[in-house]
């Protein structure tokens, strides 16, 4: 009874404006717009809305199912890289974006690197920079032709396809969702640089160049029916292998999804081929994830690969 009772007095404690503050950025993970910040508290002063009844519309909005499936993309990043996992057939809903499948995909296969790079934070979504800043890494980069503030990350305005770092600077790299902007049209992000329809192969070399000789890059990016919007480019999977290997990168592990009517699941090639950007939802309609490795393994043993060109095959070999 103690314990309810102070349970009861905590949960009114405080102003309105606190509470209404506080319950935003707890279920939404953002500051309440002006009028809607405004109308919660004229009517908890009004006595027309309690603070439970407010919460309870927060929680019930779609906006807080986004933020709750983020959250779970984040939680099992977590718990797969305690136990060494590499999680795939993913699933999520047809309304989220590729964001749902990229975050837990991506940030599980990190293993402890102490140098690591982030290529196009600045525009990125916060709960996946909540998930790379919570890796723990000793030193994290993050590299974009836009300024932006993450804390525990060091920011470098610079251009992908010229990185301002020496030869193996970095462990591990991520880009994710940033490599088919690269020599695009980039107005919409409100920075400038040189167009390039080549841009995403010259972007590679360089990551291939910075990363060590057994480094790693994760990397993802829509794929699908060839489509140049002028923004960004959607290719095939297997153009986007090609354009990795001719980079110098060798495809350690990758996973196809698509966009269906029943949500987001693994694909096969013949789906992934045929997937149209904003066909059944926001974004891509098909995703190619991708762990790719520079051409070079000093005697390691490759992981059990089936890359979009060899889907059907389990191939397992040592370098020598």
């Amino acid at each position: 009874m103690q314990g309810d009772l102070e349970a009861w007095l905590a949960a009114g404690a405080g102003t309105d404006e606190e509470f209404v503050d506080r319950i935003w950025a707890l279920a939404l993970r953002r500051a309440p717009e002006p009028d809607g910040r405004e109308r919660a508290l004229e009517k908890l002063r009004a006595g027309t809305l309690s603070r439970a009844r407010l919460l309870e519309e927060l929680v019930g909005s779609d906006e807080f199912g986004q933020v709750a499936l983020l959250d779970d993309g984040v939680a099992r990043a977590t718990a797969e890289r305690a136990s060494l996992g590499r999680p795939r057939e993913l699933l999520a809903p047809a309304a989220s974006d590729e964001r749902s499948l990229e975050i837990p995909w991506a940030l599980a296969r990190y293993r402890g690197e102490e140098r690591v790079l982030d290529v196009g934070y600045a525009f990125a979504e916060p709960a996946y920079l909540a998930g790379l800043a919570g890796l723990g890494a000793r030193e994290l980069v993050g590299v974009d032709l836009a300024q932006a503030e993450v804390p525990g990350l060091r920011s470098v305005v610079a251009d992908v396809r010229r990185l301002p770092f020496p030869d193996g600077s970095f462990d591990v790299a991520f880009c994710i969702s940033t490599l088919e902007h690269v020599g695009r049209d980039n107005e919409i992000y409100d920075v400038d640089a040189a167009r390039d329809d080549s841009g995403d192969e010259a972007a590679l070399r360089e990551l291939h160049r910075v990363l060590e000789k057994d480094g790693r890059l994760l990397v993802s990016v829509p794929t699908g029916e060839h489509d140049d919007q002028g923004w960004q480019v959607v290719r095939p999977p297997e153009d986007w292998v090609a354009l990795f290997e001719r980079a110098g990168f060798l495809v350690y592990e990758d996973e196809l999804y698509v966009r269906g009517a029943d949500g987001w699941r693994t694909a096969s090639l013949a789906e992934a081929r045929g997937a149209r950007y904003n066909a059944g939802g926001p974004g891509a309609g098909a995703v190619l994830l991708a762990e790719l490795h520079p051409d070079s393994f000093g005697g390691k043993i490759r992981l059990a690969v089936r890359d979009v060109r060899h889907r059907d095959e389990v191939r397992r070999s040592t370098v020598a």
